[in-house]
């Protein structure tokens, strides 16, 4: 007799082997590595190539170490304590400052080195960023450190820019999502009546009506979406969006990405181009936030992830 322990071993033991060797029979082969086209993979290397080196120059967006408000009247400038407006870095004495009748006027401190505009400095009315001829840079520092006056709503601020700012100094590269060709789409463009505007709220929570030439209109495994435009730089469009990476591996305030003019009513849209607006690298920005239809029920995985 055999014994039942040596029996079930002479049982069980083969069939469990058979059943291993019968699904093995049946599983399917490993996937096969992606092999993304040579032409998108030089394309993507160079735009993410420019991008870090735009946003990591002397006077990219990791350079901000300020951004302070300017209330009407006269305030002192400098790094020193007691001015009204304190610098983190630069000149004890920068100068002063003098907001009235939507003017910014500047006089530079004595004895200190300064230009504006490349120009040794006087008083002067500082042109503010939406100025058609841009805005008055003050230089310190060397030229390390650059001061200029943006415009938000009613609003005045000196935004302050240095070389030596942390988040330039300890940048640590960017991380992209999986992205790929599928993410190129071509968008149908719905242009507006001219001096249509949408109003935009931005971070510091300045709501400002915003130039809004049309809409993009784009599927994705057949459903449709489709985003505001805003003007971009040389009859482009900007796109100001938020998607289900929000806050999940995407910056939580949304992305932005840039297109070529629209062509006979179409626009290509490269989300693997998409970027993270300068508040996720820096607190001294004001960046504009996704208008309420911007936010898209669709997860892009591609374009920049979150920046730590």
């Amino acid at each position: 007799m055999v014994p039942a322990r040596s029996l079930i071993r002479h049982l069980v033991v083969p069939a469990f082997v058979g059943l291993i060797a019968a699904c093995n029979r049946h599983a399917p082969a490993p996937a096969k590595p992606v092999v993304l086209p040579a032409a998108y993979l030089a394309d993507e290397q160079a735009w993410r190539t420019q991008r870090a080196a735009k946003l990591t120059a002397p006077d990219g967006w990791t350079s901000l170490v300020g951004l302070h408000w300017i209330d009407p009247g006269a305030h002192y400038v400098g790094s020193a304590p007691g001015n009204g407006i304190r610098l983190a870095v630069g000149p004890a004495q920068l100068g002063m400052l003098e907001l009235k009748d939507k003017h910014v006027r500047f006089v530079p401190a004595p004895g200190t080195a300064l230009t504006i505009d490349g120009k040794p400095a006087r008083p002067v009315v500082l042109r503010p960023d939406d100025d058609p001829a841009g805005a008055s840079t003050i230089a310190f520092d060397g030229g390390k450190g650059l001061a200029s006056v943006i415009h938000r709503g009613d609003r005045y601020a000196l935004r302050v820019k240095h070389a030596d700012a942390p988040a330039r100094t300890a940048f640590h590269g960017l991380q992209y999502w999986p992205g790929g060709p599928g993410w190129v789409v071509d968008a149908r463009f719905v242009a507006n009546p001219p001096g249509r505007t949408l109003d935009i709220a931005n971070i510091v929570g300045i709501v400002e009506a915003t130039p809004n030439p049309g809409r993009v209109e784009f599927k994705r495994n057949g459903n449709a979406y489709r985003l505001e435009a805003l003007e971009g730089d040389d009859g482009g469009l900007f796109l100001v969006f938020a998607d289900r990476t929000s806050g999940r591996g995407s910056y939580g305030a949304g992305r932005f990405i840039d297109t070529a003019p629209p062509v006979a009513g179409h626009v290509r849209i490269d989300f693997n181009q998409s970027y993270n607006p300068p508040c996720a690298f820096t607190p001294f920005a004001t960046c504009p936030l996704p208008p309420a239809g911007n936010r898209l029920d669709l997860a892009i995985a591609a374009g920049e992830k979150a920046y730590h």
